[in-house]
């Protein structure tokens, strides 16, 4: 980003008066991934940069590969990484005239004996990069990095988003992993998580994304309950919005998964589809997401002769997968977990019926069963069927869950409300600086 691009936003200080009724804030938000197309760090990073920046404020953005996409507005500053990661060759090892300094040795060595070490070294990065630039931010958000490197006096406060507890993930996967070895390799990709627990006990302010995200925080993490707030997020309800023009297609169901990210329960929503389809020949299951060659996913869905009637799609634009959603009949979302649940409130917001787990904060996401959506308990592949077929054979309990869906979501989860919950949290983060100063 130039220096033109810095100096082109609002100024703290200047006497200019935000949309939010004060003076206009400068903000770095960072993220160490900002993938727009899977997991909810770059749909979190885009949507709230752009509300911040209607509010009036001035939001630069500071992130690693991938890097988000981010609305007009609302300049990236790229900090990047070795990107270790990358498609088509992930776990790479560089060339010797890629490494540029002491962190990307580190970030390789982290890489080779088994761990993830990618929210460190972007945190160290970080560190340096906002040293260089103090005085220009009055608040720094950092999006669950959690990194050592985000510790101490960093020329501003720090406001955390902890989304939930990465270490849910970890126990579910130490869950699933069939054999000693496989637990062995994924306690060491999860070694990063003590860190984070280090981190978040020291964090003056965190804000998370619902209820069950703060007691999971509280519980997992060790941080005090008055240290975290919660600001609900939500869906884009201008593009996530119904359309009759587009054709709702018999016996589609849709949802967005990783394949083989057991948190997602992908496979449980896999064999609930073959017991719909004993009565239901057209059934048919569109996964938005990366299809895996091998796991129990792909292995579910050769065993139950799915082959046909399971497709995965990816890297979509952002009107295709709209219209993904609003051609399906039923929206699922079959995690055994979800610290909030984007998909959820994005399908709920085009009108399509879902069904959804009771998993984590889905409820607080999804409301009540009956109402808003069919709830059924994680995990349950008979209970999901059952959902799915009393959906699918009920064109007026679709129409009116689809209703009371949308609903819900404009009056509880829009990211212009998410936007101004949070630029409230920096307030009074700057206040207490100031106060401890």
């Amino acid at each position: 980003m130039t220096a033109e691009a810095i100096e082109s936003g609002p100024r703290a200080g200047d006497g200019t008066p935000g949309a939010d009724g004060d003076r206009p804030l400068r903000i770095a938000l960072l993220t160490y991934k900002g993938n727009p197309f899977c997991g909810g760090q770059g749909v979190y990073v885009r949507h709230l940069g752009r509300e911040l920046a209607r509010l009036g404020h001035h939001v630069e953005v500071i992130g690693a590969q991938p890097y988000p996409v981010l609305d007009e507005g609302v300049p990236l500053t790229e900090l990047p990484s070795l990107d270790l990661y990358r498609q088509p060759d992930p776990f790479r090892t560089p060339r010797p005239g890629e490494y540029r300094d002491w962190i990307d040795v580190a970030e390789v060595a982290t890489m080779w004996t088994g761990g993830f070490p990618e929210p460190l070294t972007f945190s160290l990065r970080a560190r340096r990069h906002l040293r260089a630039r103090r005085g220009e931010f009055d608040v720094i958000h950092d999006n669950q990095t959690l990194g050592y490197g985000l510790l101490g006096d960093l020329g501003a406060p720090l406001v955390t988003t902890v989304h939930h507890p990465i270490t849910v993930d970890r126990r579910l996967d130490l869950a699933a992993a069939p054999t000693r070895r496989r637990r062995a390799s994924v306690r060491r990709w999860y070694a990063f998580t003590r860190m984070q627990k280090r981190v978040a006990r020291r964090l003056p302010s965190v804000l998370t994304v619902s209820g069950s995200s703060r007691a999971e925080i509280v519980e997992d993490l060790g941080v005090r309950e008055d240290r975290i707030e919660v600001v609900h997020i939500g869906a884009d309800t201008g593009l996530w919005s119904p359309d009759p023009s587009v054709a709702e297609i018999p016996g589609r169901i849709v949802t967005t998964s990783s394949a083989d990210v057991p948190l997602k329960g992908l496979v449980h929503l896999v064999e609930a589809l073959a017991k719909v389809r004993a009565g239901n020949p057209d059934a048919h299951l569109l996964v938005v997401g990366k299809r895996a060659e091998d796991g129990p996913v792909a292995r579910a869905i050769e065993r139950l002769g799915l082959t046909d009637a399971v497709e995965f799609v990816k890297g979509v634009s952002d009107a295709e997968l709209v219209d993904l959603v609003r051609g399906a009949q039923i929206a699922c979302v079959p995690s055994l977990y979800e610290g909030f649940s984007l998909p959820a409130a994005e399908a709920m917001a085009t009108g399509t019926p879902l069904v959804a787990t009771t998993g984590g904060a889905i409820p607080e996401v999804a409301g009540p069963d009956g109402e808003t959506c069919l709830a059924v308990p994680p995990g349950d592949s008979d209970a999901l069927a059952t959902a799915l077929v009393r959906l699918l054979d009920d064109p007026e309990l679709r129409a009116r869950l689809g209703a009371a869906g949308r609903e819900r979501v404009l009056v509880r989860f829009t990211w212009a409300k998410a936007a101004a919950g949070t630029a409230e949290l920096y307030r009074r983060a700057i206040a207490a600086r100031g106060a401890r100063r």
